[in-house]
C-alpha cells in the first residue's frame, strides 16, 4: 500500500532549495500550512519566488521568510497584508508582481490543467497589461495572461489519507485545491490522517495522485 507520510516536518519539504517557486495556500489565517513554512524557515533556501494569494501578516506565514531575507520575488493579490513586505519593497530588495485575486487562481489552474495561458478582460488599459499581448475578440479587448507553475506547493487539509487523498475545513479550501494541480512537488499539512478507506470518496476534494508527501500538522487552528 502506498503511504505518502514524511517523517517529519523538516522531510517534508526536503528538495526546496535556493532559487526555487513555492506556492503556499491560505487565504488570511484560513488555510496556512504553518508547520511547512516553519520548516522552510529553518532549512533556509534563498532567492525564492513565492506564490500565494498574500504576502504574509505578521508572523508565523510567509513573513517569517521575508523577514529571514529567504524571498527575491512575491506573486500576490494583497501584499499589503505584510508589513514586512512592504518595508522591503519600498527598500527595493524584494520585488512584486501584483496579479487580480481571480486571474492568480486561473492562472495556476490553466498549468494544472496543461493550458498556453488563457486571454482576460480583466487588467486591458492598466498598468497590469504591461508587456502583455493584448487580442480584440468580438468587440472586446483582453489580455494574455501566462499559466503560473511551481517546484513545490504547500497546503494545508483537514484530512488526509496515507495515499495523499485531501479534504480541507470550510475556507481553507481557498487556493490549496489549485495550487495541488499546479507544482511539480505537493506537501499538505493535515490536522489529522487516517487510513485509507477513512474519507468517503465523495467527500475528496484534492485526489490523492496531485499529492506527493503528507505530515501530520502541528498546531489544530
Amino acid at each position: 500500500m502506498i503511504d505518502k507520510r514524511a517523517a517529519g516536518f523538516h522531510e517534508a519539504v526536503e528538495g526546496i532549495e535556493t532559487g526555487h517557486t513555492v506556492m503556499v495556500g491560505g487565504f488570511g489565517d484560513a488555510g496556512v500550512p504553518i508547520g511547512l513554512v516553519a520548516a522552510v524557515l529553518e532549512r533556509g533556501p534563498r532567492d525564492l519566488t513565492v506564490i500565494a494569494n498574500n504576502a504574509g501578516f505578521h508572523t508565523g506565514d510567509i513573513s517569517d521568510w521575508l523577514s529571514a531575507g529567504l524571498v527575491r520575488k512575491v506573486i500576490c493579490s494583497y501584499p499589503r497584508t505584510s508589513p514586512t513586505f512592504v518595508a522591503l519593497y519600498r527598500q527595493g530588495r524584494v520585488e512584486l508582481e501584483l496579479v487580480p485575486q481571480g486571474t492568480l487562481v486561473e492562472r495556476m489552474r490553466c498549468a494544472g490543467a496543461g493550458l498556453g495561458g488563457y486571454f482576460s478582460p480583466v487588467s486591458v488599459g492598466t498598468l497590469l497589461a504591461a508587456g502583455k499581448e493584448v487580442r480584440t475578440i468580438g468587440e472586446r479587448d483582453y489580455v494574455l495572461e501566462v499559466p503560473l507553475t511551481a517546484d513545490f506547493a504547500l497546503i494545508r487539509a483537514r484530512q488526509a489519507d496515507l495515499m495523499g487523498n485531501l479534504t480541507y475545513n470550510k475556507t481553507a479550501r481557498n487556493f490549496a485545491p489549485v495550487m495541488a494541480t499546479a507544482a511539480r512537488m505537493v506537501v499538505a499539512e493535515a490536522s489529522e490522517i487516517v487510513d485509507v478507506g477513512g474519507i468517503d470518496p465523495e467527500a475528496v476534494i484534492t485526489p490523492g495522485i496531485l499529492v506527493d508527501r503528507i505530515v501530520q500538522q502541528r498546531l489544530r487552528v
